[in-house]
């Protein structure tokens, strides 16, 4: 190429900015159009949606591209709505608390509880929308509920251990979330919102989980009750960490905020009169 052809695409001396496609190329979106007076989400322009769109409208519409009904709305903002706290003895919510007393702002204390929202405190749902969405596919090809069922939660033990995500909780014999949760998915199942299909996958993984513990029932919790809504919606399962995220971000928020307020300097996990158990060498010179 001579340096005649590598300097085609530069303005001549004088004139205007030449167009360069790589510019608007560097980054691609189809959920936001920008550019001065104009800000449109998937089409639509914000001042429609202004006063006419929940929140948890917005939501779908940002991550589905689609805005959805107003019942399949309403499910998706009592999933939301559900999961926002569970206090400090939660470990989001205690470090949210003790980064305020380390005098930082609201954002860092909410990065700083968001960020510890990983695969054993924050990743339940979408583990468990995807043990449901693989016994769904298992009934796909054939199977029975029952069968599959049993090789689905066979599947989620093998890859995740013991504990079955959505499944018993610590704390509550029986979550009181989870059933009022079920009864608005059977609800809007009735009203033809959603199938209602991943809700008896749930209760029968419970039941099976009661089988396999001798009649001892290990009731669905809170990321049980919202993978079911989740999946419900047709959210894809990580989707679902992500909008647990969102969920639990008042919780943070508010806990950070009220700690703000009390005050206190440097508070760590536990009253400093109590010390952790040291089990290192004896002290030597």
């Amino acid at each position: 190429m001579s340096a005649d052809d590598k300097d085609s695409d530069r303005a001549p001396s004088g004139a205007g900015p030449v167009h360069d496609q790589r510019v608007p190329d560097w980054w691609r979106t189809s959920i936001i159009e920008m550019s001065p007076g104009v800000i449109r989400y998937g089409g639509h322009a914000i001042q429609d949606l202004i006063g006419q769109v929940s929140f948890a409208q917005m939501i779908w519409l940002m991550t589905r591209g689609e805005l959805p009904g107003s019942e399949q709305a309403k499910l998706l903002d009592v999933a939301l709505m559900a999961a926002v706290d569970h206090g400090p003895q939660a470990p989001s919510i205690a470090i949210a608390r003790m980064a305020a007393t380390c005098g930082v702002g609201l954002n860092n204390a909410m990065a700083s509880a968001i960020n510890v929202l990983g695969d054993v405190h924050g990743g339940a749902g979408e583990q468990c929308v995807e043990m449901l969405q693989s016994i769904a596919m298992r009934m796909d090809a054939g199977a029975s509920l029952e069968e599959a069922t049993a090789a689905g939660l066979d599947e989620a033990i093998e890859l995740r251990g013991k504990f079955v995500s959505g499944f018993g909780h610590r704390f509550h014999p029986v979550d009181p979330r989870a059933p009022r949760l079920l009864e608005l998915v059977d609800e809007a199942a009735q009203l033809g919102v959603v199938s209602g299909r991943f809700a008896t996958i749930g209760r029968a993984v419970e039941a099976e989980l009661q089988r396999r513990k001798d009649g001892r029932r290990i009731p669905m919790n809170i990321d049980g009750a919202t993978a079911v809504i989740y999946a419900e919606l047709g959210f894809p399962a990580p989707l679902a960490r992500g909008l647990f995220c969102i969920s639990r971000s008042v919780g943070i928020l508010a806990h950070a905020w009220e700690q703000t307020k009390q005050g206190g300097r440097n508070k760590g996990p536990m009253p400093r009169e109590y010390l952790w158990t040291y089990d290192g060498p004896p002290a030597r010179r």
